[in-house]
C-alpha cells in the first residue's frame, strides 16, 4: 500500500510540474498578446495582472516537482561532509524543519484564500477579478509542496530505522 501511495504522490508532483509549465506558457502568451496589441494600436485590460497571476501559479506549482527532482538549493554541500548516523540525523532534522515551515506556509495561504473568498475581495487592477481565483493556485501549489516535503521527511525517517 505504501508503494502505491508513493507512486501516486510522485505522479502528483509530476502533474504539478506540468501545470507549472502550462502557466509559464500562458505568461508568454499574455506577454506576446500585450506586445502585439500595442503594435496594432489596441489595448486589452488586465494582461499584465493575468501574466503576474500565471507567474505566481507557475512558481508555486513548480515547488513540489522541483523539490522532488532535487532542483532546490539544499544542504547537500554540508551533508556530503558527514557520513553514517550523523548524516541521516541532520537530514531528517532539516526535513522536519522544512516540513513545519512549508506546512505553516500552506496553512496561511489557505487561510488567506478563505478570507478572500468570504469577503469577495477584488484585485486593484483594471479588471477587478475576484482575488481568490488566482490565490487558489498559490494555495494548492503550496499544499502540494508541503506534501512533497513531508513525504520526503517520512521516507528519510523510515530509512533511519
Amino acid at each position: 500500500m505504501l508503494k502505491s501511495l508513493d507512486r501516486n504522490l510522485n505522479k502528483l508532483y509530476k502533474f504539478s510540474g506540468y501545470v507549472a509549465a502550462f502557466f509559464l506558457i500562458l505568461v508568454a502568451v499574455f506577454i506576446l498578446i500585450g506586445i502585439s496589441s500595442r503594435i496594432f494600436g489596441f489595448y486589452i485590460r488586465g494582461l499584465a495582472e493575468y501574466s503576474g497571476y500565471c507567474m505566481a501559479a507557475a512558481s508555486f506549482f513548480a515547488l513540489a516537482y522541483t523539490f522532488v527532482e532535487g532542483g532546490h538549493i539544499r544542504i547537500t554541500l554540508f551533508l556530503e561532509k558527514l557520513s553514517g548516523a550523523k548524516k541521516k540525523f541532520i537530514e531528517t532534522w532539516c526535513l522536519s524543519i522544512a516540513s513545519f515551515f512549508s506546512g505553516y506556509l500552506a496553512f496561511y495561504f489557505i487561510k488567506m484564500l478563505i478570507i478572500s473568498y468570504k469577503f469577495q475581495e477584488r484585485s486593484e487592477g483594471a479588471d477587478e477579478i475576484l482575488i481568490w481565483i488566482p490565490q487558489s493556485s498559490v494555495a494548492i501549489g503550496s499544499t502540494i509542496f508541503f506534501i512533497s516535503v513531508f513525504h520526503q521527511f517520512i521516507l528519510t525517517a523510515k530509512r533511519i530505522k
